[in-house]
């Protein structure tokens, strides 16, 4: 086909390739002598065909197998392109299989994950599902570090986390923030805030600073006013108390 029916020829279009190249081998290749077998190859194809087996039913893979390694951004790296996997699998050993179409990334036997091949370079290709079970993943643990350091201001904690649960709809929210707390005002402090805020069932990082913020206040006291200078001094002059007012008078006698 190459040497023969294709060399030196001007196609028009790909759409008129595979009935001509069909003209040619019935006309031209199929039933001219072959040099090798000095016999027509249609006729030599009559006498093989009764003795051809049907083809499998599975197709043959053709994949190039090749172990690789993901990286601990949960990537794997063929031709300078980038794919991703799932945030299970980060730094793990892995077997990829190469198509021309697409790659497939096994751990063992499990399929874990399936991309478009990329033939330009230095891309990153990735499946919004391996990212936003990291993004999951990372949520989850930071609130486990941040529950963590939170069961561990005192044995008040546990009960107040569980009535954070019941009556706050974002429960790790206020532990978050209770956290931050406990850097600026130290473990005892909100410790014993938390125990107040038991009292008065009060849940929620709100009460937890107000309760801080009021005991950190200091008090006024008042100081007594000095006067340095003598204008700044008062001389009033009060009339002296009328005290008859505080005389008992005999009640005025009655007319007839």
């Amino acid at each position: 086909m190459k040497k023969n029916f294709l060399n030196g020829l001007d196609i028009p279009s790909f759409s008129a390739l595979n009935p001509a190249g069909r003209q040619w081998m019935d006309t031209v290749a199929n039933v001219r002598i072959h040099g090798e077998t000095h016999c027509k190859p249609i006729e030599r194809f009559a006498q093989e065909k009764p003795r051809l087996r049907p083809l499998p039913a599975i197709a043959y893979d053709c994949a190039v197998v090749q172990p690789t390694s993901a990286n601990g951004c949960c990537r794997v790296v063929l031709d300078t392109n980038r794919y991703t996997v799932p945030h299970l699998y980060a730094s793990q050993k892995l077997t990829l299989k190469i198509y021309p179409d697409q790659l497939l990334l096994y751990h063992h036997e499990k399929l874990i994950a399936t991309h478009l091949r990329s033939y330009d370079r230095r891309q990153d290709i990735r499946n919004p599902d391996h990212l936003q079970e990291l993004l999951v993943y990372r949520r989850r643990a930071r609130e486990q570090t941040f529950l963590q350091a939170f069961l561990s201001l005192g044995p008040q904690a546990d009960l107040y986390a569980r009535k954070l649960q019941e009556k706050r709809l974002n429960a790790s929210h206020h532990i978050q923030k209770i956290v931050a707390l406990n850097q600026i005002y130290g473990a005892d402090k909100v410790a014993r805030a938390l125990d107040d805020a038991l009292q008065f069932e009060a849940y929620g990082c709100e009460y937890i600073a107000n309760i801080l913020e009021q005991r950190e206040r200091q008090p006024i006291v008042p100081s007594p006013l000095h006067l340095t200078r003598r204008q700044d001094l008062l001389d009033l002059d009060l009339p002296a108390a009328d005290l008859n007012l505080y005389e008992i008078k005999p009640p005025s006698p009655k007319p007839l």
